[in-house]
């Protein structure tokens, strides 16, 4: 579709799609997702990268630490060798990773991403200042409420202790 386009007019396209108008031209511009390629082209290339990142990370956490425990296991309970539980071991890692590249490339996926990403973007984040602060409202009010707490079990161990009711008294 592209190729009828001249690059000037292809150009003007994507500026008219960055800046939120319509192209005259009706060319999709690369970055705009088209969904046309190889296999192994990326939809919507650029967007929600941080999401996309954190995303490849938990997938290959979660395929590396499976892939290790089928190793393990099939070695330990199967009368076979280190190669061949190694290789079933690899074979799922390679199944994995496929399934993970085709899954985080369909456009559905991609865009609950970008739009995740966009959404991170909007939230007000606190200031290290602020955190700090905060952090040491808990930590101060927590070791309030742990001395008093303390003190209320020790008077009440030995109000117990005075009538009878407990042998020994906290500390005892």
């Amino acid at each position: 579709m592209a190729d009828d386009v001249s690059p000037n007019q292809l150009q003007r396209a994507e500026t008219g799609i960055k800046s939120g108008g319509a192209s005259s031209t009706g060319a999709v511009s690369a970055s705009s997702g088209r969904t046309g390629g190889g296999f192994f082209t990326v939809y919507k290339r650029g967007q929600g990268y941080w999401t996309r990142m954190g995303t490849l990370f938990a997938a290959i956490l979660i395929g590396v630490l499976t892939g290790e425990f089928l190793y393990a296991q099939i070695h330990a309970n199967f009368a076979v060798s280190k190669s061949v539980a190694a290789a079933i071991g690899g074979g799922f890692l390679v199944l994995w990773f496929f399934f993970c590249w085709r899954l985080m490339n369909k456009p559905r996926n991609v865009d609950f991403l970008i739009a995740t990403d966009s959404e991170m973007k909007k939230v007000n984040w606190t200031t290290r200042r602020e955190l700090i602060g905060s952090t040491k409202v808990v930590v101060i009010f927590v070791i309030l409420i742990a001395t008093i707490l303390f003190v209320l079990d020790i008077a009440f161990g030995l109000f117990f202790q005075f009538i009878g009711v407990l042998e020994s008294g906290p500390f005892g």
